[in-house]
């Protein structure tokens, strides 16, 4: 009988041990596929700056800083998005909000440019590509979430380390900054009410951000 029993013991650790892991592994590959979706909208954001920087300077040559601005922030975001840690790509991408929000504010001065269709698709696209970011970043954090508090809950926690499984980061957004692209032309305060646009931080990076690393 006491075999039995050692044996039965034995046999729901084992099968503990295996739920664990796959639940732990599902839980990661969700949480990593939330993320591959703030990339791709992270990425189509980066492509439609360089249109738009390259639609508007004809209209605002005597704006210069303002579009190397833009143009330098949309570097610092590329270049954070290669590390991949999503602290500095939350960070990055602020700075790039911030620059698109005075570009937006200056453009109120030169009506000939608010009649360009170029102009306002691309504003469209930007507008959309940020609502699809704001999902998909709170998609991301969700799952985040779920996957950090199966890390550091018992008994899970005694053995997740164990395994190689770490813990995520959270992708952060500033409030007031998400909805930069989102600016009317109507209703645009004046430019001297708006924080002064990100200047240069780093050099530019290739690519996207890729899926983050485990923290």
């Amino acid at each position: 009988m006491g075999w039995w029993i050692l044996v039965a013991i034995v046999v729901l650790v084992v099968l503990w041990l295996v739920f664990t892991y796959n639940g732990l592994i599902s839980a990661r590959n969700r949480t990593q596929e939330a993320w591959s979706e703030i990339d791709v909208e992270l990425k189509r954001r980066h492509d439609l700056i360089p249109n738009l920087v390259n639609t508007v300077q004809g209209y605002m040559g005597h704006e210069r800083g303002t579009l190397e601005a833009v143009t330098n922030a949309r570097a610092n975001a590329v270049a954070a998005g290669a590390t991949g840690d999503p602290a500095k790509i939350g960070q990055a991408e602020n700075m790039l909000s911030q620059s698109l929000r005075s570009l937006f504010a200056v453009s109120e001065n030169y009506p000939d440019l608010k009649a360009i269709s170029a102009f306002t698709n691309l504003q469209e696209n930007l507008t959309a590509t940020e609502d699809k970011l704001e999902f998909s970043r709170r998609f991301y954090n969700g799952n985040v979430r779920d996957y950090n508090i199966k890390l550091q809950t018992l008994p899970t926690s005694l053995i997740a380390g164990v395994l190689g499984f770490k813990p995520f980061g959270f992708f952060q957004a500033d409030e007031g900054d998400r909805t930069v692209p989102q600016v009317s032309f109507g209703n645009v305060p004046p430019a001297s009410t708006l924080p002064p646009a990100a200047g240069p931080g780093g050099p530019p990076g290739p690519g996207s951000a890729g899926p983050p690393p485990q923290s």
